[in-house]
């Protein structure tokens, strides 16, 4: 049977054939060595900038330093003068012969990164609240610039559109695009992925994925901050910055679901409910703290999705597939990747950083001037997330194609940013009231 989403069809072997996604863990570190090998004289430097100076920022721009022997970070971009200070001097204090950020490559401001992209970088990284990303990314393809980008890469389906858009353009430029999907490049969850796409657990007929963590972090206003400086500082609380925690946070379980399904092969509707029980003071803004999601498939498959951010809480952080002929667990919090097929397979071979190989994938192929795009699967994987958002937000099922059509635009645009712009926190939403557009 021919599988079909908003790019083409094709079966779902002949897919699986064709893509690197669920490759070998062992295979892949064997590639990246020789590919590090091979370019450990290349005299031509890589020159990166940081857009976001957040801690995944500069987490992700550690990565990239170590990455390659001949690698250097020559700008970074930010609005918060303080983040970006404080990511220079931690980088420095780790990578100080990497770092070559002159004052004059030290870029403020809401236009900042359109400043970094005008200098001479060869890779980008975007690192910024999720609403700013399809921006950045068209502006960084614009820019002829190699790409890691962070996940999720839209807030809502205008955004997904534009990206899909500047996925093509970097194919079509031969530029490198890797996501932030980290769980991706781990090894072991590719060789348990790897099995369930091979068909050792036959048919995958359901999907339970979670993603229930804790309440995380809030900073107070302080003197001399606007309300917009506010809502920028604490942007995990307003949909039109992060998406909500299923799209900002969640979407890891939510792109794993996708993985196990061949990732061409998308859900037909989703319906699902969430809320504010504990999480309900003005300082959360006006986000859900929980989501209960289901996914169906056009063959009859059930992806079953569950996040919440609520302290004193169970934590649950896996995903749990069931097929025609077995079982496959992985479990990110207990490390579990396991097989069950009337004989019982657990992954014991080599662990990996996997936020390390992300970027060694990156650049090895830079090196090697053969480009690796993640864009289409990111793309999807971010609007399933988005998908799932409007079902619960509506209270409606809300279907694929109408999703991806949606003409919902959460925030500004990005050229109406400023600290004195005051963008209304629209009231929380509530099921069978709020209206899908």
């Amino acid at each position: 049977m021919k599988k079909k989403n908003n790019l083409g069809t094709s079966t779902r072997r002949s897919f699986i054939k064709t893509t690197g996604t669920a490759a070998l863990g062992s295979t892949l570190a064997f590639n990246i060595i020789i590919s590090k090998t091979v370019y450990a004289g290349n005299s031509d430097t890589i020159k990166v900038g940081l857009i976001g100076c957040g801690g995944r920022g500069t987490g992700a721009a550690s990565q990239a330093l170590n990455a390659d022997d001949n690698v250097v970070l020559t700008a970074m971009a930010d609005i918060f003068e303080d983040k970006l200070k404080s990511s220079l001097k931690n980088l420095k204090k780790e990578l100080d012969k990497k770092v070559k950020v002159d004052e004059d490559h030290q870029f403020l401001g809401f236009d900042s990164y359109n400043k970094l992209l005008a200098s001479d970088v060869d890779m980008v990284i975007l690192a910024t609240p999720p609403a700013f990303r399809p921006d950045h990314l068209a502006a960084a393809v614009e820019a002829r610039k190699h790409i890691f980008c962070e996940k999720p890469m839209a807030v809502d389906a205008p955004g997904f559109r534009k990206v899909l858009e500047s996925v093509q353009k970097a194919k079509d430029k031969k530029l490198s695009l890797v996501s932030g999907f980290c769980w991706r490049h781990d090894f072991p969850k590719q060789e348990a992925f790897k099995r369930v796409l091979d068909g050792e657990i036959g048919e995958v007929r359901s999907i339970y994925n979670t993603y229930n963590t804790g309440e995380l972090w809030s900073k107070p206003m302080e003197k001399g901050w606007s309300e917009m400086e506010y809502k920028m500082r604490n942007w995990l609380y307003y949909n039109w910055l992060s998406g909500d925690h299923i799209v900002e946070q969640a979407i890891h379980s939510v792109d794993m679901m996708s993985w196990a399904m061949g990732d061409e092969i998308l859900p037909v509707s989703c319906t699902g409910t969430g809320g504010r029980q504990q999480r309900t003071e003005e300082k959360f803004g006006h986000i859900y703290d929980h989501f209960a999601i289901t996914y169906e498939y056009e063959n009859g498959a059930k992806g079953f999705h569950m996040s919440r951010q609520q302290k004193f809480c169970d934590r649950s952080y896996a995903v749990d597939m069931n097929g025609t002929k077995g079982r496959a667990i992985v479990d990110c919090i207990k490390r579990i990747h396991r097989v069950e097929n009337g004989e019982t397979w657990n992954y014991r071979g080599e662990t990996n950083n996997m936020y390390q190989t992300e970027h060694d994938v990156l650049f090895a192929s830079i090196r090697k001037g053969d480009a690796v795009n993640e864009g289409v699967r990111m793309a999807n994987s971010t609007m399933l997330g988005i998908m799932g958002r409007m079902a619960a937000y509506t209270g409606k099922t809300v279907t694929w194609e109408d999703a991806i059509k949606s003409t919902e635009v959460l925030g500004p645009k990005i050229d109406e940013y400023s600290w004195e712009l005051e963008w209304p926190t629209t009231p929380v939403a509530v099921p069978g009231v709020t209206k899908f557009f």
